[in-house]
């Protein structure tokens, strides 16, 4: 993959309807860890086809912060970074959602967990 071939106009008109959204206690002053771990996620997404990483939010002194995942399937993109997010540190009893529909769907099921 090319890092060009993240940034395709055909890859960014997706309209995703589930999403996972991790929050996580991340304690460093740098970036660099999430940047690490941002760039592992969307390179396996990209390379997976099932969904995208559209970000992230952390507190101005670092302490905590939110990824947000959004895909087709909720559980299957959940399933699909688990390996990397229980190989990430700072990822230890990050809190998961899992919202499986359309944000506006007041009815979507929903669950959430604690990442062991």
């Amino acid at each position: 993959m090319r890092i060009e071939d993240l940034f395709k106009l055909e890859n960014t008109e997706r309209e995703y309807k589930h999403s996972v959204i991790i929050n996580f206690y991340y304690g460093y002053q740098e970036l660099d860890e999430l940047h690490n771990l941002e760039s592992k996620l969307r390179i396996l997404l990209f390379d997976k086809g099932i969904g995208e990483l559209d970000g992230h939010e952390i507190n101005i002194d670092g302490s905590d912060g939110t990824l947000f995942l959004y895909g087709n399937n909720a559980e299957e993109l959940y399933k699909t970074i688990e390996p990397i997010l229980l190989n990430t540190p700072f990822m230890k009893k990050a809190e998961v959602y899992l919202r499986f529909g359309d944000m506006r769907d007041t009815s979507a099921p929903e669950i959430d967990f604690i990442l062991q």
